[in-house]
């Protein structure tokens, strides 16, 4: 049977009989609203905004990023009065610090302002580095600071945290004299668990202290390495503890690396300062097996997870000591390079004060004396220099001292001797120092607590270098 054409005016005549004044409205909306739900299919799949899979299709667009609750009052406008009393409870608390922002690339690996250069490219560009000792990682033990009256450290403030080993307020200035004095890099301790809660969340004014001190170092434009210091109650090495201090390890860093993950190139991590089992026969001796086994368990650890927090930590540069940072041949060669998701960006971090009696040493047995043509002088210095580029650098692993320096015995010209003996022999080897800088800048003196450990070259107080001849041997050194 031939088809019936059914024309417009059909449609018309059945829609009049049937008298249904409303068909064409609902018609209409029915339209409409398929149309408007295809158009927000698009932009929520395929819109421009989105990103691109490698199929070609589009991505769904990230959730904004949740906002952390306002914090209390940083303390941040901090004077040498130390009145800022941040004292509250509620500071204890994990987040992002307010004025840090999360610009929602968690996880990403795009690098933003930030030059991609290699581990031996992050060092060869080092000149010669200084330590910002015992400020940020002034302690008093798992208790708190007894001489502001015991008590837990949620009840200190800011301040009190920073010069509780009674150095003053870090300042720009600081940065600035030591760059003008010949340093291209600071190493910047922080002791953490004094800042932390059961949960170990990481007060946020104590978080914004660190990172306004470690801009002080960025606006001088200044190689930087944070780390974690004196925070051997959280990782602890023995088979016992090791499963606390691998949670302990992730907690702590995935806290700091989200913090910093959208700086450049010039900021570095260093897992661990100086871990080791305090008080054990080999806390000095370079440690056991199981020590060993333990450490590398949490370097790897602590790579994954910085890696895995994104931005620019998916190729910033990670530094790791060996036991104690000990650079004795025991703990050298028990070390084992993390395995990690990107190439040649992995530096090991040694400390050595040689000869022990000249630079490290108080009370009976120290000496004042160093002659750069007396063999017994210069050959431990030599010894362990030798013995890091024989493990490290000679199989492509860069490795540098992370810390060294001699005391002050009222032996001026002995140490400016020792002083550029040790860089130049060090630069000889590919190997660059960071001078151990902890404020005390005068003769070493036994106070009521014991030794007081003298290696101040700069004078925080004064904002001025008060050793410029050690500064200046340092300098020759290298040059």
């Amino acid at each position: 049977m031939e088809a019936q054409h059914l024309s417009p005016c059909f449609w018309y005549n059945v829609i009049m009989k049937k008298k249904d004044r409303f068909f064409i409205l609902k018609l209409i909306a029915l339209v409409l609203a398929i149309a408007i739900a295809v158009f927000a299919i698009v932009l929520r799949f395929g819109g421009a905004s989105g990103e691109v899979l490698p199929d070609g299709t589009g991505s769904i667009e990230p959730p904004i990023a949740d906002i952390p609750p306002e914090p209390p009052d940083s303390g941040l406008n901090i004077d040498n009065n130390g009145d800022n009393n941040t004292n509250s409870e509620d500071n204890i608390q994990g987040g992002t610090p307010d004025g840090i922002v999360d610009n929602g690339t968690s996880g990403s690996n795009d690098l933003v302002g930030f030059k991609n250069i290699t581990a031996h490219e992050w060092l060869a560009d080092i000149r010669i580095g200084w330590s910002l000792g015992n400020t940020l990682d002034a302690h008093d033990g798992p208790v708190g600071f007894s001489w502001l009256g015991g008590g837990i450290y949620a009840n200190t403030s800011v301040t009190e945290l920073e010069t509780g080993w009674g150095r003053p307020v870090t300042r720009p200035e600081h940065f600035t004299a030591v760059k003008e004095a010949g340093f291209n890099a600071v190493r910047i301790p922080v002791t953490w668990f004094k800042a932390c809660d059961a949960d170990l969340n990481i007060r946020m004014d104590w978080m914004a202290r660190v990172k306004e001190i470690v801009d002080y170092a960025v606006e001088n434009d200044l190689y930087i390495i944070l780390n974690t210091h004196h925070d051997d109650s959280l990782f602890k090495l023995l088979d016992s503890e090791i499963e606390v201090s691998k949670s302990n390890i992730i907690k702590i860093w995935s806290q700091i690396a989200e913090v910093f993950k959208d700086y450049n190139e010039k900021l570095a991590f260093e897992s661990l300062g100086e871990p080791r089992t305090a008080g054990s026969p080999d806390e000095w001796r370079g440690g056991t097996p199981e020590e060993h086994k333990n450490l590398n368990i949490l370097n790897q650890l602590f790579v994954d997870t910085v890696r895995s927090t994104g931005g620019n930590n998916a190729e910033r540069v990670l530094i790791m000591p060996t036991y104690a940072a000990s650079a004795n041949e025991t703990a050298q060669r028990a070390f084992v390079l993390p395995a990690d998701s990107t190439e040649n960006k992995l530096i090991v971090t040694l400390h050595s004060y040689e000869p022990w009696n000249f630079a490290l040493r108080t009370g009976e047995g120290s000496i004042t004396t160093w002659n750069a043509n007396n063999s017994n002088d210069t050959d431990p210095i030599k010894m362990y220099i030798d013995l890091a580029h024989e493990i490290f650098i000679s199989r492509g692993i860069p490795v540098f001292m992370g810390e060294m320096g001699a005391i002050n015995r009222d032996n001026l010209e002995a140490r400016v001797a020792w002083a550029e003996f040790y860089t130049s022999y060090a630069k000889s080897k590919d190997i660059v120092c960071f001078w151990w800088d902890n404020a005390s800048y005068w003769v070493l003196r036994q106070r009521d607590w014991g030794w007081e450990q003298t290696f101040g070259l700069l004078d925080r107080e004064n904002i001025e270098i008060a050793h410029p001849q050690i500064v200046a041997a340092l300098m020759r050194g290298i040059s």
